[in-house]
């Protein structure tokens, strides 16, 4: 990955950790975000659930009703924090970790993934679906919600330009005046089922709203099954 990618993944990191505190608002002040977090009970949750970028807990509330246990990972300390504090079950263990380079210990039934893919450089993208696939117990399941190309036009792009090998980027502001860039990549369905199936992976895409996505995926069989 170049330079670029490497500048914005740091970026991304110091904005979710700066901007935990704000981070709920959305969620109070959109009715499209309130109905999507009642999405999960429609999902085929597992019973051991894996969650990546947890941010402050928003979903793994949910995820804790629905499975017998919870292993919420994010970057952000800051985050974490209130993600505890909303989610403290003795079923719910939380580990602070960069995403692209942890590895998970052990396989889950599902690994759940809210409002994250989007923020995976292209390059990576093979690599992170190879780390979910070994992350999956047999018969598991990723289940994925994020951001579909009809949220872009909310998005504002960064003024300077990149080169062309670095991730698409939008721009964060908080309320102190301080911007951010983070990686922002909006997925269509058909396209993303295109890639994953490209990867091997069996995927179910589909819109909420006609601005989310929300997807069940399930990886390659191992190697040597018939």
């Amino acid at each position: 990955m170049g330079s670029d990618d490497d500048a914005l993944l740091a970026e991304q990191i110091a904005y979710y950790r700066a901007g935990a505190a704000e981070y709920d608002r959305p969620y109070a002040e959109r009715q499209d975000l309130q109905d999507l977090l009642t999405v999960t009970a429609d999902l085929p949750i597992g019973e051991d659930v894996l969650e990546l970028a947890c941010g402050t807990g928003q979903w793994t509330t949910m995820l804790a009703a629905r499975a017998r246990s919870v292993t919420a990972v994010d970057a952000a300390a800051e985050a974490l924090a209130i993600a505890r504090s909303r989610a403290a079950s003795p079923h719910v263990r939380f580990i602070q970790a960069d995403m692209f380079e942890w590895q998970p210990p052990r396989r889950y039934d599902t690994v759940f993934f809210g409002f994250w893919l989007s923020h995976v450089p292209p390059v990576r993208l093979s690599d992170f679906w190879s780390t979910i696939a070994a992350a999956l117990a047999p018969g598991g399941k990723a289940i994925f919600i994020d951001d579909g190309p009809a949220e872009a036009a909310r998005e504002e792009a960064p003024s300077e330009s990149f080169s062309d090998k670095s991730a698409p980027a939008a721009v964060r502001r908080l309320d102190d005046g301080s911007q951010y860039r983070i990686v922002k990549v909006f997925h269509a369905p058909r396209t993303l089922t295109d890639d994953l199936t490209a990867l091997g992976w069996s995927a179910r895409i589909r819109t909420v709203a006609g601005k989310f996505i929300v997807g069940i995926a399930e990886p390659p069989p191992p190697h040597g099954s018939a």
